[in-house]
Order: structure tokens, then C-alpha cells, then sequence
């Protein structure tokens, strides 16, 4: 089969010729119908001080495969051959990096840790919310738990934070938004958002229950610290910068609760495509073929796509 292959930090991805994968104990091979591209595998292609660890290289990058269940393992009862199923990103399948990922026809998964799509979910968009919606779940529920009535700010309305905005609106909460690209905020008003500003410190005076920080710079975390209520909650998601300071001063007086989130699990996959199911939760995607995945994370590294990237495995390969 052909597949993309990461050699390590500073090499380029790599078109290879690959045997297809098989089955392991309770393991499944699906037939890859689409995959999201993630700004993480652009800094694993860019930075040697990544810190995110993978097995042996070379590997088939992509951590958000879509497909069509074509071979099952002695014992698995979970899903059945034909089933369309999801893969949510992170542990314990770690696609892309423990194993070969989602940039090739077919790619493997763990039976037990897999999401069945909804009928009349098509594959794009369920790509759309293997990493994306799955990451933006897990912060806004899981680690954020917003609830209706809340006051919540999302920073970051790009392909996570779109997402997560749209599920804190679905959830019932006043939702608000900072983001420095002015060309983003009809779309995240058209999210539900009520306001946007650039800045999350403009809403200092809001009283912000819970902000997702979903860029990570810094800053960000610092103004999000200084923006949210006294015991309030910031959940820190974003990695744009890996090593910062903060100002202790506001999160120890207002007694903050500063928590992380990464990744999400079956459970955040299943809400994300439930919510996508009723039409509540319709990502803004851009889509790319097989073949030009590559030219796909070179258009992320320059920031020059607006909502999820998705390949449609069905075209160029």
C-alpha cells in the first residue's frame, strides 16, 4: 500500500510503497477513507526538540483516521467487518506514533478503543472529529466541564477552537472569543459566539467562568490567568509555545484552578459524533487529496487554513 513516512525531525515526509498492516490480538485493520492533518505533525517534521515521543522510525505519520473496518482479530466482538468507525487520537492507539497512522490506505487500531460513525455521517467530517473535535471535547467537558449558564472564553478559533466553541455553545454556555485574526470572527459568530476581541484580557470584566486556552503562547495563558473570575477555571490545551512564564500573582490571589488537557478518549469521540449526528456541531473543514498531504502540512506550517484540514483518502492516491 502507499503510505507517507516520517524519518525524523528535518526530513522531509517520504511517499513509500508499504505491506499492508495485519490484525494483532484485539486489534482491527480499517480501510482509510479520510484523516485529519494536525499542526502537531508539522512540528514533528520541524522541530527535533518535539516532545512528543515515538516509537521506532521510520513511521506513518496521521493521528485522526476515518474508515471502514476490513479485517478483525480472533475474539473481537466490538465492531464488525464493514463497520465505519473512528479513531480517537491519543493513547492507547497512538496512530502515527507507536504505529503506523492514518497518511496510508489502511492503518490498524485496538478494537475496544474505537467510535462507530452515525449513519449519515460522512467521512470527512468525521475525520473532522478524531482530533479536532476529540481534543476540544475533552477540554470543554471533560477537563473544562462547562455546563449551561456558564460565561466561557475560547482562545484560539482555529481548528480545535472553532470546534470547542461550537460545544460550549451546544452545551449552553455565553460563549466568548479571543482571537487576533479579525477574518475569523463572522465564523465564530456564526458559531454562537457572542464577542470577540483579540485580547482575552478585554473580557476582564465579563466574569469568565471557565477559558479554554487553545493557542498556548504564553501570553495567552497569562492573559487568560488575569481574564478569568475569582475561582475560576483556565484549561490550558494549546502548545504554541512549549516553555513560558506566568504571572503566579493572579492565578494564588483569585485562587485559580490551572488545569492541562490532552487528547480525549472514546467517550469525548462518541459525544462529539453525537452532537455532529444532529446537526448541532458542523466543523468548518478544508479538504486535500492523498497525494498532496505534504503540500496539505505545508499550507498549516504557513497558517494558511482556515477550520480542520482533511484528506479525502478516496481522491489521489
Amino acid at each position: 500500500m502507499k503510505a507517507w513516512m516520517f524519518n525524523g525531525a528535518g526530513q522531509p515526509l517520504e511517499l513509500a510503497e508499504i505491506p499492508d498492516p495485519t490484525a494483532r490480538p484485539g486489534e482491527i485493520v480499517i480501510d482509510v477513507k479520510a484523516s485529519g492533518l494536525c499542526h502537531s505533525d508539522v512540528s514533528a517534521l520541524d522541530d527535533p526538540n518535539w516532545r512528543v515521543n515515538f516509537g521506532d522510525l521510520p513511521v506513518v505519520l496521521g493521528h485522526e483516521p476515518v474508515g471502514v473496518v476490513t479485517e478483525i482479530s480472533e475474539g473481537v466482538t466490538e465492531v464488525q467487518v464493514g463497520d465505519r468507525v473512528g479513531i480517537p487520537s491519543g493513547p492507547p492507539n497512538v496512530n502515527g506514533y507507536f504505529r503506523d497512522g492514518g497518511y496510508a490506505e489502511k492503518t490498524t487500531a485496538i478494537a475496544a478503543e474505537v467510535v462507530k460513525i452515525p449513519d449519515g455521517l460522512d467521512f470527512l467530517r468525521a475525520a473532522s472529529g478524531t482530533d479536532a473535535g476529540n481534543v476540544a471535547h475533552h477540554a470543554v467537558v471533560t477537563r473544562g466541564k462547562v455546563e449551561a449558564g456558564q460565561k466561557v472564553g475560547i482562545i484560539g478559533i482555529g481548528g480545535l477552537g472553532q470546534v470547542g466553541a461550537r460545544i460550549a455553545v451546544l452545551k449552553g454556555a455565553e460563549v466568548y472569543a479571543a482571537e487576533i485574526k479579525e477574518d475569523v470572527w463572522p465564523m465564530a459568530r456564526e458559531l454562537g459566539v457572542v464577542r470577540c476581541v483579540k485580547d482575552i484580557r478585554e473580557l476582564s470584566d465579563v466574569g469568565l467562568d471557565t477559558i479554554i486556552d487553545f493557542a498556548g503562547f504564553g501570553t495567552t495563558t497569562t492573559g487568560a490567568i488575569e481574564a478569568v473570575r475569582e475561582y475560576g477555571r483556565v484549561v490550558q490545551v494549546g502548545m504554541g509555545k512549549l516553555v513560558f512564564e506566568i504571572n503566579s500573582n493572579p492565578l494564588i490571589i483569585k485562587q485559580i484552578e490551572l488545569v492541562g488537557s490532552m487528547g480525549g478518549g472514546v467517550e469525548d469521540l462518541r459525544g462529539v459524533y453525537e452532537m455532529m449526528a444532529s446537526g448541532g456541531l458542523d466543523p468548518k473543514i478544508t479538504t486535500t487529496t492523498f497525494d498532496k498531504i505534504d503540500e496539505g502540512l505545508d499550507l498549516l506550517r504557513h497558517g494558511k487554513v482556515q477550520g480542520r484540514m482533511v484528506v479525502d483518502m478516496q481522491n489521489g492516491i
